[in-house]
């Protein structure tokens, strides 16, 4: 619109309309005439408004959910972590209390002995090591390790030191097909060597082929004058089969081992062998075997001579019991 004379004059008369209205509408409140157009107005556009509000409230809502579900993801994940970071505690407190308890047996056997030990952890298996019955521990040279030292643990024999470097060592293990070991059984003191079958028990040849050998029998090792490879009195494993003699110069005699050696942790290096040889000392308590209980049924004699297993007495033939210090119908006269 071009700025002239006449327009200007419609804007005045425009302005001055709308504040005629204005004050009509502020005057006459609810009946004024604008009152009732605004109510067409509400009436007529109400329902288009309430449709588009319809329409445009699930998208609203969505948005707002998508929001909500990001914090909701993040909420979780934060608990999540939270929770995962507990069970690696809890996890961890298990494992410390397990290796204490573990490391408690180990020295209440090395005190037993008067071995002085090395404690070390197992930190390979020999799956590295050429597919051997080996384990490499965290501990060597600098630890004062040596080749041939006695390795142990709180059940018994793990093996010996085969090779030593600055700060690790190489183990081999008892059950290995290529370890041996002097042993002697606990009572009769009978010797013998022990070799490592893998999986399977320990075969022992005893050397004395009359040796009189029972399942359950406990072996220790024998040792050697220098204490190497092996020191004295450490538990190797108790006998469960005997195989037949049959003639033979020596008795073999399959022995399961003390140690799992599929679970081996904390392990104690031989550093300093005991001053006299321990002989049993070092084994646990033997196992008392537990009375089995019986059942004893006592049989009653009944008056006719009967036993009755219910404990009562039976009737005569007669259906009658004789009293006590009467004699029975078949009893004969005594004579004086």
């Amino acid at each position: 619109m071009r700025d002239t004379r006449e327009s200007r004059l419609l804007l005045v008369l425009l302005i001055a309309t709308a504040f005629a209205l204005i004050t009509v509408d502020i005057r006459g409140g609810e009946d004024s005439p604008l009152d009732s157009a605004r109510q067409a107005a509400a009436s007529a556009f109400g329902p288009v408004e309430n449709g588009v509000a319809s329409a445009v409230d699930p998208i609203g809502n969505a948005v707002g959910a998508v929001r909500d579900s990001g914090r909701r993801h993040d909420r979780i994940s934060k608990l999540e972590r939270e929770n995962a970071a507990l069970k690696a505690k809890l996890g961890s407190d298990a494992r410390t209390q397990g290796r204490a308890g573990e490391l408690d047996k180990m020295l209440k056997t090395a005190g037993a002995g008067q071995y002085g030990i090395k404690g070390a952890q197992v930190i390979a298996v020999g799956a590295a090591q050429g597919f051997s019955w080996t384990v490499t521990i965290d501990a060597g040279r600098q630890d004062g390790l040596t080749r041939d030292m006695t390795v142990l643990n709180g059940d018994g024999l793990v093996g010996r030191v085969t090779t030593v470097g600055p700060s690790t060592a190489t183990v081999l293990l008892a059950n290995d097909p290529d370890f041996t070991v002097g042993t002697r059984m606990e009572t009769t003191a009978e010797l013998g060597f022990a070799t490592g079958q893998g999986d399977r028990p320990l075969r022992v040849q005893l050397l004395n082929g009359k040796a009189t050998v029972k399942k359950g029998d406990r072996l220790v090792t024998f040792g050697s004058s220098a204490d190497k490879p092996f020191v004295p009195g450490v538990p190797v494993g108790e006998v469960v089969r005997v195989d037949p003699s049959n003639g033979a110069l020596t008795r073999t005699l399959q022995v399961r081992p003390y140690v799992g050696f599929t679970k081996l942790d904390i392990v104690g290096v031989v550093v300093q062998p005991p001053r006299k040889d321990p002989r049993d000392k070092v084994l646990p308590p033997p196992v008392k075997p537990r009375p089995t209980p019986t059942v004893t049924v006592t049989a009653t004699p009944s008056a006719n001579g009967s036993a009755d297993p219910s404990g009562e007495p039976t009737d005569s033939a007669d259906g009658a019991t004789p009293a006590a210090g009467e004699p029975t119908p078949d009893a004969s006269p005594t004579r004086s």
